[in-house]
Parts: structure tokens; sequence; C-alpha cells
């Protein structure tokens, strides 16, 4: 298993690239392998997360075409994070390293390359960082940087600009194997590992083919799933907004009692209706974030398994089903 490279890449509705990936990929291994750097047991695992289109017919195509590509069948879609853990918890014993990576050739796959060389020279665990965000529309660039300063300013220890693009020894996909969280968020995890590690610089590309699986939504959805997975200072912070407002209040109590005192008895019905504005808004939003980790709290005691694997397609050229 000396120097063994698993590359793993979830899939959700990946037709339109998958064979352009596949290609580039396996020119990208051979390569190495001929350069002695990784073994001839290295291999290229597809992990499909529920697609509705044919990305797993292609996957199991590949798979029969060429043993250096293998597939993992999620039973259902979990989503990217869980997807991609499947993939390195079901390749962690077969590997001595695993790089994860996105199907949309966005990520420079030369820097898998360099990756490899910072494992040799001892690193458990490489991050691929962008090195400028030059594809990236205005909007998505700040409010991408955006998200990794405010992670970082909350206690999250994540890598700036750093996404799922990494390699990790086979030491270090053991160690995430000891966590055992169901609200999972990669980026910030990953650091809790320790161990030496590294940075590799790229430029991303646009997406070669097909339609962003991270939209608006999805991308406030797992910013927040980031927040609260790994950080309890939003709780901290309606602690302290409160306690800050009971402080105003008291103040207010006693301006009202001096006004009284001087005769001034009528009431402010503009001051009263923003305070009860400003107050109820403050309640609204503290219940929501208080109500996000007790709904995570929920998720964790049910203890559900994060994945089921449906079909596993090893190296031999077989297809085996997961119970």
């Amino acid at each position: 298993m000396e120097n063994t490279l698993y590359i793993v890449v979830p899939c959700y509705n990946e037709e339109e690239v998958l064979f352009e990936t596949s290609s580039r990929l396996r020119e990208k291994v051979r390569a190495m392998i001929k350069q002695g750097k990784v073994s001839e047991d290295s291999r290229i695992i597809f992990v499909n997360d529920g697609s509705k289109d044919k990305t797993w017919e292609i996957i199991y195509k590949l798979h029969k075409e060429d043993p250096i590509f293998g597939g993992v069948n999620l039973s259902c879609n979990r989503g990217h994070q869980n997807a991609l853990l499947a993939g390195l918890m079901t390749v962690k014993d077969l590997c001595s390293m695993a790089v994860s990576m996105d199907a949309d050739l966005q990520d420079d796959i030369d820097a898998v390359e360099q990756m490899v060389d910072r494992y040799l020279d001892g690193c458990d665990i490489v991050y691929g960082v962008r090195s400028k965000r030059e594809t990236d529309t205005f909007f998505k660039k700040a409010t991408a940087e955006g998200f990794y300063k405010f992670m970082n300013l909350l206690g999250a220890n994540t890598v700036y600009n750093h996404a799922d693009y990494r390699l990790m020894s086979r030491r270090a996909l053991n160690g995430l194997a000891e966590f055992k969280e169901v609200n999972l968020f990669l980026r910030g995890i990953v650091p809790m590992i320790g161990y030496k590690s590294d940075v590799v610089y790229y430029e991303r590309h646009e997406r070669f083919a097909g339609t962003s699986k991270y939209p608006l939504k999805k991308m406030i959805s797992f910013a927040m799933e980031g927040i609260t997975s790994l950080s309890i200072k939003p709780m901290r912070m309606i602690t302290g907004v409160g306690m800050a407002v009971v402080g105003i209040s008291i103040l207010m109590l006693a301006y009202s009692v001096i006004q009284y005192f001087r005769g001034n008895t009528v009431p402010g019905w503009s001051s009263l209706m923003v305070s009860v504005w400003v107050v109820g808004g403050m309640i609204l939003v503290s219940l929501g974030i208080v109500g996000e980790y007790v709904g995570k709290i929920y998720m964790e005691t049910k203890g559900r398994p994060r994945y089921l694997i449906q079909e596993f397609l090893n190296e031999k050229g077989e297809k085996n089903e997961e119970e």
C-alpha cells in the first residue's frame, strides 16, 4: 500500500462533465505512477450522491473499461459533505493518502502532484487554497471572503480560501473517522485533526460544464451549518446583546422617573414603537439562533447514519452491494 493514492470525487448530476473529468484525472494519475510518485494501485473513486441523471451509469461504464476508476453509490442523496465523507471512509483502509476534489474541473488537477510532493515530505494534510478569485463575480467574491473572515471571527479554525480540495494521509483519515457528529462541516473539522499540514496555492478555473450545485440559498444554508456546527459564539453574542438591552432599559427607567418628578409625563409614541419593534425583532432573532442549536442537538441525539452505501465498485471490476 506504499504511496497508494486515491482521488475521491463526490458527484451529483454530473453527467455532462464526468467523461472529461475522468480523462484528465486518469492522465494525471498515470503520469505520477510513471514518475514513481504513487503506486500502480492508485485509484480514482467517484461517489454518486443520489444523482437523478446518468451519473452512476457513466461511473459504472468507466469502471468496466478501466479498473483505475471505482465508484461508491449512496442509497439516496445525502449532500456534498456526507458524500465526500462516505468516499473518504470507504477508501481509508485501501490507500496511503486520499485527495478530495469536486467533479466540475474548477480545481486545478495539476495541484494534486504538488500535494503528493508535500505528503512525501512528511505532511499528513495538504490544503488546496485559491490564490485569487478572478473567475468569481464581485458578489460571490465578497460574500465568500466575508464568510471565511466571519467564521474565524466566531472562533472556527478554517483555512482562508480553502474549500474541500485537500490531501489527507491515512493517519489523518483515521483521525477524521473519530469525529462522529451528524452535522458535518469538513472545512472546520479537518483542521481540528492536527498533524503536520501545508498549503498548495492554485488558480480556480471556470466550471467545465453543467450548473453550480451551490446557488445562493444553498450557500447561505451551508454557511449557517458551518457557523453553528463549529462555534457557540452566536449564543454568547445573544447574552451580550441581552445584557446591553437590560442596561439600556435601566437607564430608560431612571430617565422616566426623573421626567415624572419634573412633570414631563407626556409619553413619546415614536420612541415607544421603535423600542417595541427593536426588542421584538431581537427576541425573534435570538429564538431563531437558539432554535438552530437545539435542532442540531436533536439531530445528534438521534444518531442516524450519515450515509448508506448501496454499491461499491472495487478495483477488481466487481460490483458489491452493501446492506
